[in-house]
């Protein structure tokens, strides 16, 4: 059994699709970031970055283990399950490669991008752009490779799990503002209809219920 700590975020969606997807047992604890209750003490015991996604994992040899950071739930559940992420070689290379990438590029960059656009006090032309910018460089890198490969490191994985709920977010505004450096994006428009029609991403993509 696993429990999972969450929040209607995509990081937090990339590990509700991977346990979806590998059909792994677990139960679901929403984290209100609204609410400040990743600063809850319970809570910061598992995730000392007061941070959602966590879990912790009741199904180890020596007893529980909490994993917080998204990236590395998604390689403890991929090793966990044997599944979208290849053992050895280069094909378990290209996959982490790409996984890192979305960690530590279009994941941030986005969320700045969203964060400048639409939360921020005011209105700073510049670091909207900056981010609009570049989330439009990592697209148009995205899109370069999805014309080589049906999925970001060929087969379908961890690497594809963690990029799509940012993608979703924010792909058709960020094509419509820098249209010159995506253009149509056909390649990622065709894996988000590909990724989004999966039964365990739709069934991922609903964690936590929320009231609205």
């Amino acid at each position: 059994m696993i429990d999972f700590y969450t929040w209607t975020t995509p990081n937090g969606r990339k590990i509700s699709v991977m346990l979806e997807e590998c059909g792994l047992e677990y139960t679901t604890h929403a984290v209100n970031l609204q609410n400040e209750e990743q600063f809850k003490p319970e809570f910061l015991a598992i995730a000392p970055n007061n941070k959602i996604p966590a879990i912790v994992d009741h199904d180890v040899p020596g007893g529980p283990v909490s994993v917080f950071e998204s990236g590395a739930i998604l390689v403890h559940l991929a090793e966990k399950s044997g599944k979208f992420l290849p053992s050895d070689g280069a094909d378990r290379a290209k996959t982490l490669e790409w996984l890192f990438w979305q960690m530590g590029g279009i994941g941030p960059i986005m969320g700045q991008a969203g964060h400048f656009t639409t939360q921020a006090p005011e209105q700073v032309p510049y670091a909207i752009d900056r981010f609009i910018s570049e989330s439009a460089r990592l697209i148009k890198v995205l899109d370069t490779q999805l014309g080589k490969t049906e999925f970001m490191a060929g087969d379908y994985s961890i690497a594809d799990m963690a990029t799509y709920p940012w993608v979703i977010l924010g792909f058709e505004l960020i094509k419509s503002a820098k249209p010159d450096v995506i253009g149509e994006g056909a390649n990622v428009a065709r894996w988000i209809k590909t990724i989004g029609e999966r039964p365990a991403v739709i069934k991922g993509m609903a964690v936590p219920e929320v009231a609205s």
